[in-house]
């Protein structure tokens, strides 16, 4: 490791690919603050979802939390929506297994797709309110856990017959990654046919529908 630039990785041992983890002699947390921390992090993502304009003492008054329990689970703003971004990056990764006991491969990846719309809308609000190395760190730390979500969901519908087997989850990614482009007053009413489109072309042609 260069001596010259750190990461949030490297300076942070709660963060790993992306995803947050706590210290192994951590003490654990009581459930009700556990439940408080919860409760904040969703009020934030509410937020957001709403506006990029996040402000820590409505945070507190959605989530029914006093001012300090908040800034003992988040000293600031940045914190709160490294979390929020961490939980959601979490949340899409974990959902794989799920859809794909639940669904055929393509129906699962369908699903795992209209996740992404949800998650990219709530990534735009956090990166656009974080400085710049600190969102940096955050989407570079979440792209090996995502692709690797997304290759089990491909690897899945290949070994079915009914996903190409000429592409990857990179390849996929980059295609993904030009949605952000989209005029974010349009983005609800334009970003699901797009994406529809994307998995229209990932099908094998001769696959049954």
């Amino acid at each position: 490791m260069s001596a010259a630039r750190f990461t949030l990785a490297d300076t942070c041992p709660l963060v790993r690919d992306g995803l947050r983890e706590r210290p192994m002699n951590a003490p654990a947390r009581r459930p009700d603050a556990v439940q408080n921390r919860t409760r904040i992090v969703e009020a934030a993502r509410a937020a957001l979802a709403e506006s990029r304009h996040v402000h820590l003492n409505e945070i507190a008054k959605r989530a029914g939390v006093g001012q300090g329990t908040l800034y003992r689970n988040f000293p600031n703003r940045e914190a709160l929506l490294a979390e929020v971004y961490r939980r959601d990056v979490e949340e899409l990764v974990t959902a794989t297994s799920a859809l794909l006991a639940e669904h055929e491969p393509v129906e699962a990846l369908r699903h795992w797709l209209d996740r992404v719309i949800d998650y990219a809308e709530i990534k735009r609000g956090v990166l656009a309110a974080l400085e710049p190395a600190a969102w940096q760190d955050l989407v570079a730390h979440s792209q090996n856990p995502i692709e690797g979500a997304l290759t089990r969901l491909l690897d899945a519908g290949k070994a079915a017959g009914s996903l190409r087997t000429d592409v990857d989850a990179h390849g996929v990614l980059l295609l993904i990654a030009y949605l952000g482009r989209l005029d974010p007053e349009k983005w609800e009413s334009t970003a699901r046919p797009l994406m529809n489109v994307i998995l229209e072309g990932l099908r094998r042609p001769d696959a049954d529908r």
